[in-house]
């Protein structure tokens, strides 16, 4: 029997999902019984959909893949050489979702490469990779600084790359940088690889919606008794983010003259007394009546003159 109630919790949908070539049929017959329904009293909603996301195609040989053409790929042999997360990550990696996808052996085997690289590391590393998550004020060294900031610029980008833009290839992508990033720390201190191990706790959770199999063994792996599904969706810090230094551009009437590196966070006299100062900059207003300065911090430096 018809429930309002349930269709007043159910509806509208909140995110619709479906191929261009549903736009003219499941699509527009969708919103036409919900306008309907609407306008003999049913329901309240004229649209069925809040938001639409309309997926691209497969392409492969330069068509469409599909079985009538015979260019399909089978995906039991594909995921029986390089698992399923392999292949989960290569499509949503190759192409934004509402882009065609060109299918490439190749792309896929780079794919499994990269995940090769995250179990390696994890496999040889998981014994060092210990310790407590340390603030970004307790650390001195700028390249432990840096690594900090890349692992929550990471977190806050591939959030909002996958909750706000649906952007799943630069989220992807953005997990690759942190790897890399995570390769490149050539320090064996013990707060290193404390800040390691919150660096790869933040890859695996972040890419275990792509790879989802994986992700629950390296993250046994590495100590975790629950299972990773079970895990929050990780926060970034504001404060870890916050550069250590700023590129200030110099203007002189509004004209570039120069860029110069500064602490970030200094404040607008700071700011304007070093950069007024700076050999280059006092050359060039020498002898002329400096008539105001706007300042923009961590931004800008712009000094008014005349004569």
């Amino acid at each position: 029997p018809f429930r309002k109630e349930d269709v007043d919790y159910w509806m509208p949908v909140d995110q619709y999902i479906g191929g261009i070539e549903h736009a003219c049929l499941h699509l527009i017959y969708a919103r036409f019984f919900a306008k309907f329904l609407t306008d003999i009293g049913l329901t309240e909603y004229r649209e069925p959909f809040t938001r639409l996301l309309t997926q691209g195609m497969v392409i492969k040989d330069g068509a469409k893949m599909s079985k009538s053409l015979g260019n399909t790929v089978d995906p039991t042999e594909m995921v029986k050489k390089y698992g399923a997360d392999t292949i989960r990550l290569f499509i949503l990696f190759a192409a934004p979702p509402n882009n065609d996808l060109e299918w490439s052996d190749r792309n896929v085997e780079g794919a499994h490469r990269f995940l090769n690289r995250v179990w390696r590391y994890v496999e040889e590393n998981a014994d060092k990779l210990r310790g407590d998550v340390i603030p970004m004020s307790e650390l001195k060294d700028s390249k432990l600084r840096d690594l900090k900031r890349k692992i929550h610029t990471t977190i806050d980008n591939v959030t909002h790359d996958v909750i706000d833009e649906k952007q799943f290839n630069t989220a992807i992508a953005r997990l690759m940088e942190l790897t890399n990033a995570i390769y490149s720390l050539n320090d064996d201190s013990p707060e290193a690889w404390s800040l390691k191990k919150e660096a790869v706790d933040v890859l695996i959770n972040c890419l275990s919606p792509f790879c989802p199999h994986i992700t629950e063994e390296l993250w046994e792996m590495l100590g975790h008794t629950e299972m990773l599904c079970l895990e929050s969706w990780p926060k970034a810090d504001e404060s870890a983010m916050a550069k250590d230094s700023v590129i200030i551009v110099a203007q002189i009437n509004g004209k570039v003259r120069g860029k110069f590196e500064r602490p970030a966070g200094l404040s607008r006299e700071e700011l304007e007394a070093g950069i007024v100062s700076e050999k280059f900059i006092a050359d060039k207003i020498a002898g002329k009546e400096i008539v105001k300065v706007i300042v923009v911090p961590d931004k800008l430096v712009n000094i008014v003159v005349k004569g």
